[in-house]
């Protein structure tokens, strides 16, 4: 459970990398910027002393975002380092923080890819089974658990286990629980993985039809007010209609709800007709 400092960190990441993902073009980016938080991740889960130092809150957030820049800068693309900035400048409770949002960025970063290819419910369906299979296979359960095993032939096992089976995003993820060093279990590593693969699909995305273009501030209010009215977290697709007159259409699901001049009129002639 997220701590003070550490919980609100963590918010603001999440807003923020959901900013990034509506910026890329396509699945496959979405993909690589997992797959670069994910070796950011683990690689501040082997070294302890960096670790320490990105998360040490006496250090001015603008000289660790420069340490990141100078060992990540040639090995990241921009969204990612930008991001990995933004974490490590961040005040963290406890160091194993910083990493715990990194993975958490890099997971939610690989769901939303595969949302936008239209396998996440796949994906989770998968990561369920494999839990599940691990429940009843207690040597498969040892020997991917097992710290002695290397990376790499616990990688081979899960590819020869999935291969064809499931999902490009279900065996990466899968492959990653398995060679973390992280202090948890497998199914602990999955267990959050499926967490988090939830909580992305049960976003609902309001398509949101405008006849003029909404500012930051605009969207932020429709946002929270829609929020508040399905008592969920919500995705905005903004499209400008200029045929619109005033207001906006807003589409969750089979549910319209029409506040435009025009539909008003509409009413208004109807009741008169009436």
């Amino acid at each position: 459970m997220l701590q003070g400092a550490s919980r609100e960190a963590s918010t603001v990441l999440d807003q923020r990398l959901e900013e990034v993902l509506d910026s890329l073009p396509d699945a496959t980016s979405g993909w690589r910027l997992s797959d670069q938080l994910a070796e950011v991740t683990s690689l501040l889960d082997r070294e302890l002393a960096l670790r320490r130092t990105l998360a040490d809150p006496s250090i001015a957030g603008a000289a660790k975002a420069r340490l990141a820049a100078d060992l990540f800068g040639k090995q990241l693309d921009g969204t990612t380092l930008d991001l990995v900035q933004a974490c490590v400048s961040a005040r963290w409770s406890h160091p194993i923080d910083v990493v715990d949002a990194l993975e958490s960025l890099s997971a939610s970063a690989g769901f939303a890819s595969a949302e936008r290819d239209g396998v996440l419910d796949e994906v989770e369906d998968e990561l369920f089974r494999f839990t599940r299979l691990l429940d009843r296979e207690d040597d498969l359960y040892a020997a991917l658990a097992a710290p002695a095993l290397p990376a790499e032939r616990k990688t081979e096992v899960v590819r020869a286990l999935l291969r064809g089976k499931a999902q490009d995003v279900t065996i990466a993820m899968v492959v990653r629980a398995a060679t973390t060093r992280r202090a948890r279990t497998l199914d602990r590593a999955l267990e959050e993985y499926l967490r988090l693969a939830a909580a992305r699909r049960a976003r609902l995305v309001a398509t949101v039809t405008t006849g003029a273009r909404l500012d930051d501030a605009q969207t932020e209010r429709l946002r929270q007010t829609l929020q508040r009215l399905y008592r969920h977290d919500l995705k905005l697709q903004i499209e400008v209609d200029p045929t619109l007159v005033g207001g906006v259409v807003v589409r969750v699901g089979d549910e319209v709800i029409d506040g435009t001049i025009a539909h008003r009129v509409a009413q208004a002639r109807r009741r008169l007709a009436g």
